[in-house]
Formats: structure tokens, C-alpha cells, sequence
């Protein structure tokens, strides 16, 4: 599975500067379609997303995190807990009675130390989804804090990436079903998007 990561870092960073490397890998793994697979949120299998070609933000940040430490940049986990119905989206009926359903999610991003500053780097959004008012970070500076796509509802907390290896992802069934509409959902926005920029 190393080797789908080193293929893919090689590629991304090849005769790019210091911080052109690191605005790169944000960029790549921002662009991967979200979607939540709940199989990918595993500290074992989360390369997958490459080959997939989606996933959410623990898939993304666990790659995003392995990718950066590659690079030399000291990098720690953050997560903040959140309210799937708090999401400022505009969901279908049936959506938004599955989310206000939904136990309280924790949303996993990173914080990179860069000259000497702990800076919040998220790459959970893809651009397609900014037409639903959603925080996308479409432009990074390699520098500066990006945006949350959620509104955390209480502290973060952050964790050593050596603590990752623990996490293993176990769904309920009315959970699976939230995440199957979400996704379709967010697949019907990016293919109207698609259809927009045709015109």
C-alpha cells in the first residue's frame, strides 16, 4: 500500500520548491472527491483513497499527515467534535431529519508546525462543493491557517500521529444510511457543477 504514497508524493513534489511541495499535497488530496467510506477511516487502510479516488477528511489527513512527514514538517492531529445537522447545507428533507439523528461527529484535520507555527491545514473540501456554501479552501498560501468545514462544538484536541494507529472506523446501520444520502447528494452538486462549467 507504501507504495501507491510514494508513487503519488514523488509525483506531486518532483522540482517543486519547499513550499510549493507542500501547497502540492494540499491541493491533490483537497481535490479528491469528499465522501464518507467509513472502510477508509483506518489508520491501515486510508492509502486506498488513491486508488478509490474519494474519502473524507480522516482519509485525506491521515495521507496528508504521512505525505507532510515526508517532507520533513513536524505534524499533529486535530479533531473537533461537531453536529452533522449544524452543517450549513442545504439538505433534502429526508437528509436533514438523518442528520439531526446522527450522534455527534468528530472531524479530524492537522495542524503543521511551519517555521516554528502550528498552522491549521484542512484539505476535507473539494471546490465543486463551495457552490453549496460550504468553506472551501481553494487558495492556499502553503503558510497561513485554512478553514474548518464545520463549526466545532466544543474544544479541539489534538493527538500525535503515532496515536492514529488505533483508530478503526464501526458504523451503525442508520449512520450508513446518512452517509449514502450525503454522498449521492454531494455527487449530484459536483455533476451539476460539471454541467454549468460545459456551458
Amino acid at each position: 500500500m507504501t507504495d501507491i504514497v510514494d508513487e503519488q508524493f514523488k509525483k506531486w513534489v518532483q522540482g517543486k520548491s519547499e513550499v510549493g511541495a507542500r501547497v502540492a499535497i494540499f491541493e491533490r488530496i483537497r481535490d479528491i472527491p469528499y465522501a464518507v467510506i467509513p472502510e477508509l477511516n483506518d489508520s491501515e487502510r486510508y492509502p486506498d483513497i488513491l486508488k478509490l479516488g474519494k474519502g473524507s477528511c480522516m482519509p485525506k489527513h491521515l495521507l496528508l499527515c504521512n505525505m507532510y512527514r515526508r517532507l520533513g514538517l513536524t505534524v499533529l492531529y486535530a479533531v473537533y467534535p461537531f453536529r452533522w445537522d449544524e452543517l450549513e447545507i442545504d439538505y433534502t428533507p429526508k437528509l436533514r431529519r438523518l442528520a439531526r439523528a446522527m450522534p455527534p461527529g468528530h472531524h479530524l484535520a492537522c495542524k503543521v508546525d511551519i517555521d516554528g507555527k502550528l498552522v491549521l491545514v484542512d484539505a476535507t473540501l473539494d471546490p465543486p462543493l463551495a457552490t453549496l456554501g460550504l468553506p472551501v479552501n481553494k487558495e492556499w498560501d502553503g503558510e497561513s491557517d485554512t478553514l474548518l468545514p464545520i463549526k466545532p462544538s466544543d474544544k479541539e484536541e489534538i493527538y500525535h500521529p503515532s496515536e492514529a494507529y488505533s483508530v478503526r472506523s464501526q458504523p451503525d446501520e442508520q449512520s450508513l444510511v446518512f452517509y449514502n444520502e450525503l454522498n449521492l447528494l454531494l455527487d449530484k452538486i459536483r455533476h451539476l457543477q460539471k454541467l454549468t462549467e460545459d456551458i
